[in-house]
């Protein structure tokens, strides 16, 4: 017999596993039917799931969604109540406004009226002011000559007494 080298063993080896298929399949089901069933022990034994541990993940991460959410409609209402009390503050200032506006469109008109007035009443003083120089004028210069007419009266009237005077003296 020829010696067989280590090469031609395994060389025979797999040649014959090769001409036997049907057995082949049986060995590598069996391998995964024996690892299947070592990691449902495994999982059993220890009592933690993968799986669990991803739908309780998933179902934790639901409800964090869900609060998340529940949160963020609360701020959403919160900022709408905000909005609309500054939409009706606005409102009120608007109104406000137009109030002032029209108080003072009234003074403004009412100073114009009341300034009409006091040009009115400028102008009857002016011309009551020229009516009573016109009205003095000949009056003084009337009284002037009364004055002087007098003055010479009491004049004569001086002299003459004087002279009756000097006469029943003399």
């Amino acid at each position: 017999m020829i010696p067989a080298s280590s090469r031609d063993i395994t060389t025979n080896h797999i040649v014959r596993i090769g001409s036997q298929p049907i057995a082949l399949a049986a060995a590598t089901l069996l391998l995964i039917v024996v690892g299947v069933a070592a990691i449902a022990l495994w999982r059993a034994y220890t009592g933690t799931s993968p799986e669990l541990d991803r739908v309780a993940a998933a179902r934790q991460l639901q409800a964090r969604a869900a609060q998340a959410s529940e949160q963020l409609v609360e701020k959403t209402k919160g900022l709408e109540a905000t909005q609309q009390e500054s939409i009706d503050q606005l409102q009120v200032v608007q109104d406000q406004l137009q109030t002032v506006k029209r108080l003072l469109s009234a003074q403004q008109a009412e100073a114009k009226r009341l300034s009409e007035q006091i040009s009115g009443l400028t102008e009857a003083i002016d011309g009551l002011r020229q009516s009573f120089a016109s009205a003095q004028a000949p009056e003084a210069s009337g009284s002037a000559s009364q004055r002087n007419k007098s003055i010479r009266t009491r004049a004569r009237a001086t002299n003459n007494a004087h002279r009756r005077h000097a006469k029943s003296r003399g």
